[in-house]
């Protein structure tokens, strides 16, 4: 597959100043009457969105569906980036993480040897499980399978302690089943019950592929099944799991031994490497339920139930026949997909998912120059200090939430590029014989760090993000902003843009993001990293009658490509309002580093903004978007936060009644 090339970002050419009339002398030779040269409209006065994309739109026509953008070529660049890295790492490398990440590279695009292997990196598990003998043996069995990262029966993770967010916590968490919803395991309409005889053909192929004979096949997918049912009665439904705070109940590790002896989580835990005294466990009734079935199911039908799972979580990175089993449910059932990604992204995709921070470390080392990062911390400092301006004299939040504001502000960090915290890359050699074997190995690594989180006071030094997955974003618990090394490149951030175009499309997506420090989310974390409101409840009324302005705003605005539908300004609003915010941040920021603005880097910050939101969207995919996306379509994203700016009309020399132009009685400022 061949590099993208990088979007075109130079200024669009501003059109001739005027045009010269025809030259005539009259029949008596008069002087020569010269009219007076017509003032020439941009026409981004008409639709900006259309104007800075014209290029990108004709080179890039409506896919046959789905849809295409300028921020998915973006990903798109960085996936043949990391690509490129690895193919280099295959060849040369350069030290113990690279010979590692070449030989995980190798081996998965090695498929000859991958169908030699066939089975044989998942033999040790399925060993493990046949020695199952007495309930005694299940937990150990579910322990070791959660140190491999194939996580059974439950959910085992480290997330941010809503008491202290500069720790982590173990939190004990639903899980177990091979269908993303419980729901589907209880419903009795005739889509789910088709769905279900699907998965249960699944089931099939993948224990006959672990070694099932085939007299026992229907037995085995049966027990297999119950225990997902059983499992799947217990737990809550999704729309319960949604708010952190109902999700979150720290009780003592010393007596989870004794209260769940079944599950022996005592052991669970000294398994997974975690000696912490504290753990999170939600829903306590779920647990003692698990702890019910181990103790009274026979130990042969959890082996049909572990040996499933285990097929299902591997079947991905085994020979052709267990992937294809896999893909013709989760790929083309679950997901809609007509064929499988090509080998070299499955790969990639697998290397992430279990060595994922090792290729980011390796990524940003090659990817971002010193000068970019030192450029997107200027850019990003300069937008905070917009922001603490803006909530200064402003009237949106007053009195103690406007200091408070200030103060979280003023404690905001920048990070760029990669996570300053290093981590252990001691790993298992890995060698190109078995991909199978190698996701084992890595995947046993990224869990083992993941578990090293918890209980340690370094929560704000670790991502949730990847390195070489373009990200900007506003950690709400630590009070930071993360821009990966990936999002700095073209249409976002590069040395080449113009100065304007830079503000318009990096700062203001900065400004996006830290607007959440202050708005109806960040409300919730105070300055010290307490969740607490920090906002009176007249704050919260000021801050919901502007929002509700901008949610109004939006939603008289077309939906582009379906005719007669509106944009779902409630659906959109809190984003609106980001939009809004990043591009008024942005323009301040710009104008604080060059007070003397020239007309060219007025406009390239305009261009440079709506460049980002460049996309071709089928209807089918528009219709979708149109109900469920808390986004406003591209075309809007780029044209409505520049219509409520009071320099854009003069930036292009729009006339009044420009579509462009709302009247001052509809402009809305967000502070």
């Amino acid at each position: 597959m061949p590099t993208p090339r990088p979007l075109a970002l130079a200024l669009l050419a501003a059109l001739a100043a005027s045009l010269a009339s025809p030259q005539g002398l009259a029949a008596k030779k008069k002087p020569v009457a010269h009219k007076k040269a017509a003032a020439v409209v941009s026409a981004s006065c008409d639709d900006l969105y259309a104007e800075a994309n014209k290029g990108w739109l004709a080179a890039n026509p409506m896919p046959a569906a789905g849809a295409i953008s300028a921020l998915g070529q973006l990903s798109a660049r960085a996936e043949q980036q990391q690509r490129d890295l690895l193919d280099a790492f295959m060849r040369t490398p350069h030290g113990t993480v690279q010979k590692l990440l070449g030989d995980f590279w190798a081996s998965g695009l090695d498929e000859a040897a991958i169908e030699a292997d066939g089975a044989a990196p998942v033999a040790p598990l399925l060993q493990r499980i046949d020695a199952i003998r007495s309930s005694k043996d299940i937990a150990p069995a579910v322990a070791a399978l959660h140190q491999v990262g194939i996580p059974v029966l439950f959910g085992f993770n480290a997330d941010v302690d809503l008491r202290d967010l500069d720790r982590h916590l173990g939190y004990f968490t639903q899980g177990g089943l091979g269908l993303p919803d419980p729901a589907y395991y209880t419903r009795s309409d005739a889509d789910t019950q088709a769905l279900m005889a699907r998965y249960a053909d699944y089931m099939r192929k993948i224990l006959a592929l672990t070694g099932v004979p085939a007299k026992d096949i229907e037995a085995q997918t049966a027990l297999a099944l119950d225990v997902e049912k059983r499992i799947a009665a217990a737990e809550r439904p999704l729309a319960d799991l949604r708010d952190p705070r109902r999700n979150f109940a720290p009780v003592a590790t010393a007596g989870l031994g004794k209260q769940y002896r079944n599950l022996q989580l005592d052991a669970f835990l000294k398994a997974q490497g975690v000696s912490d005294d504290t753990v999170s466990m939600a829903d306590p009734a779920l647990f003692a339920k698990l702890d019910a079935l181990v103790g009274t199911l026979k130990p042969a039908q959890w082996q049909a139930y572990l040996r499933w799972r285990v097929g299902d979580a591997m079947a991905p990175y085994l020979s052709k026949s267990w992937r294809d089993a896999a893909f013709d449910f989760r790929g083309k059932v679950l997901l809609g997909q007509t064929e499988p990604a090509p080998r070299w992204k499955q790969v990639l995709d697998a290397i992430n998912l279990a060595a994922g921070p090792m290729l980011g470390r390796e990524y940003a080392a090659a990817y971002l120059p010193d000068a970019n990062r030192k450029q997107a911390e200027q850019i990003a400092t300069q937008v905070r200090d917009a922001l603490k301006q803006e909530i200064e004299r402003g009237e949106l939040l007053q009195g103690a939430a406007k200091a408070e504001a200030l103060k979280k502000l003023d404690g905001l960090k920048v990070e760029i590029g990669a996570p300053r915290r290093d981590l252990d890359y001691t790993v298992q050699p890995m060698g190109r014989g078995s991909f199978g074997s190698n996701m084992l190995i890595a995947s046993t690594w990224r869990h083992r760090q993941e578990m090293r989180r918890i209980g340690k006071g370094n929560a704000e030094r670790r991502w949730d993000v990847l390195p070489q997955q373009p990200a900007l974003a506003y950690d709400l618990a630590h009070n930071r902003l993360i821009v990966t090394a990936a999002m700095l490149q073209a249409p976002v951030l590069d040395p080449a843009m113009p100065l304007g175009n830079q503000y318009g499309a990096f700062g203001a997506l900065v400004g996006h993001e830290l607007s959440h420090a202050v708005d109806g989310l960040g409300r919730h974390v105070d300055a010290d990293g307490n969740v607490r409101d920090w906002w009176t409840p007249e704050d919260a009324a000021r801050w919901e009658a502007m929002a509700n302005r901008v949610g109004r705003f939006y939603g008289g605005l077309p939906y582009p490509g379906l005719a007669g539908t509106k944009v779902d300004g409630t659906l959109t609003r809190d984003e609106d309002v980001a939009d809004l915010a990043g591009v008024t941040l942005a323009r301040a920021a710009l104008t604080a580093a060059k007070p003397e603005l020239d007309a060219q880097t007025e406009k390239g910050f305009y261009t440079g903004w709506a460049q980002l939101w460049a996309q071709q969207v089928t209807a089918d995919e528009a219709r979708l978007r149109a109900r469920q996306d808390v986004r406003a379509p591209g075309l809007w994203r780029a044209n409505a936060p520049a219509m409520q700016q009071p320099g854009f009309g003069a930036a292009f020399g729009c006339k009044a009644g420009a579509p462009m132009l709302v009247k001052d009685a509809e402009r809305i400022q967000p502070y």
